[in-house]
């Protein structure tokens, strides 16, 4: 029998997918990247974990009875957690977690050849719980100045739940930025009478002239946040259905810019009508991050997507369905995709430390939590009126309240 701890895991089962209990650990040799060896996990200790939305599919897909193919090699269960911060005692640190890897040259683009598995999501065990094992090469260091006699600092410690999510927005805007330049130097070196380089650098900017992101939950405002700083010209529209007064609204206008539009229209036509006159025109690129179905509709069927425009799908769930005939003639281009890689979360730490995203973590407490997880997630994390993140300090010895 290997060695046994406490946490929260899912597994498939129609009534209670989710549940806390003693669990047996794994320590199977995993790979962070093709060409290099395989290495055991060194055991770390969770601090702080953060609750994402994958936490909650995942659970309702155990409800289903859909996570075979997501548990460990020949496990029925998977500890869940992919947000946060772990101690790592045999090297007196503090470490954010690489969650992807894999027998893959780049484990967040993987081909049909290639292999990967992600620590609380799929087929690797994660962070809620008292202990772990994780591939030495995949422990993230965090910036010097945190941490103070062995504990980590609160406000420090609640933006490190969010490496995960931040990164991969700074690969949207990657990925919009490469597609923007290739998609629209020819016709910005015509107008401007420059050359390829010079039209490729113009195209990166000028793709987000006018920026509708449709939908405001932490992906949102990152999204906005990161194209705010990288294009200062940018104009940036928000739609969600939030008051104009909530302070989610109001902070992602501070934090990211841009204005605000409200969507409470009992006519989609009036919507898309409100958010044009917002931009001052038609969409140059249009992200949808909100999940519903109404962000392509408000995008091709209401036409405020304008011609040459980028269509930005991070929604998991939504069909998008548009007329192949204006699609063609206004020169569409659609991508998607949910990926990050280490580059970009070792960017999102250095950037999330010096943010205020602290501000928007609620913390729910561990022994409410681990007393009725899955009524944790329904009625406080995962509910009507649910703060923008919730997190649960798994450590409090570890912890500086006072930082």
């Amino acid at each position: 029998m290997g060695e046994k701890i406490c946490g929260t895991y899912f597994r498939n089962d129609p009534e209670r997918p989710l549940a806390y209990g003693e669990v047996e650990l794994i320590n199977p040799p995993r790979q962070r990247l093709r060409g290099e060896p395989k290495k055991e996990g060194i055991p770390v200790q969770p601090v702080i974990v953060g609750f994402c939305g994958t936490d909650h599919e995942l659970m309702m897909m155990g409800r289903r009875g859909e996570l075979g193919p997501k548990f460990p090699a020949g496990q029925t269960r998977l500890i869940n957690g992919h947000e946060g911060v772990v101690w790592v005692p045999s090297q007196n640190r503090f470490a954010i977690v690489l969650i992807r890897g894999g027998d893959s040259v780049d484990p967040t683009r993987y081909t049909e050849d290639e292999s990967y598995f992600e620590y609380g999501c799929d087929q690797a065990d994660g962070l809620f719980c008292d202990r772990m094992y994780v591939n030495p090469d995949m422990l993230l260091s965090i910036p010097e100045g945190h941490v103070r006699e062995g504990r980590i600092d609160l406000s420090f410690a609640k933006k490190m739940v969010f490496p995960d999510p931040f990164a991969c927005m700074l690969f949207q805007l990657e990925r919009m930025e490469d597609l923007g330049s290739a998609h629209w130097f020819r016709q910005t070196a015509r107008r401007l009478g420059c050359g390829e380089e010079e039209a490729r650098a113009a195209a990166r900017d000028e793709i987000f002239a006018r920026t509708v992101i449709f939908g405001l939950g932490t992906t949102g405002m990152f999204i906005g946040d990161v194209i705010r700083q990288a294009h200062p010209s940018a104009r940036i529209v928000f739609v969600a259905r939030s008051p104009e007064d909530s302070p989610k609204v109001q902070f992602a206008l501070r934090q990211a810019g841009g204005v605000y539009v409200r969507s409470r229209h009992e006519r989609m036509e009036d919507l898309a009508a409100d958010i044009c006159s917002a931009l001052g025109g038609r969409a140059t690129t249009f992200i949808g991050v909100s999940g519903s179905a109404v962000e392509h509709q408000i995008a091709f069927t209401h036409r405020v997507l304008g011609c040459n425009g980028l269509y930005n799908s991070f929604s998991l769930g939504p069909k998008i369905t548009f007329d192949s005939m204006p699609f063609g003639f206004e020169n569409h281009l659609i991508f998607g995709s949910i990926n990050f890689r280490q580059d970009h979360m070792e960017q999102a730490i250095r950037m999330l430390a010096g943010s205020p995203y602290d501000q928007i973590v609620e913390l729910i407490d561990k022994e409410e939590f681990i007393a009725d997880p899955m009524g944790a997630y329904e009625n406080k994390i995962y509910c009507a009126g649910a703060p923008m993140k919730t997190a649960v300090i798994w450590d409090p010895d570890r912890i500086n309240r006072q930082g």
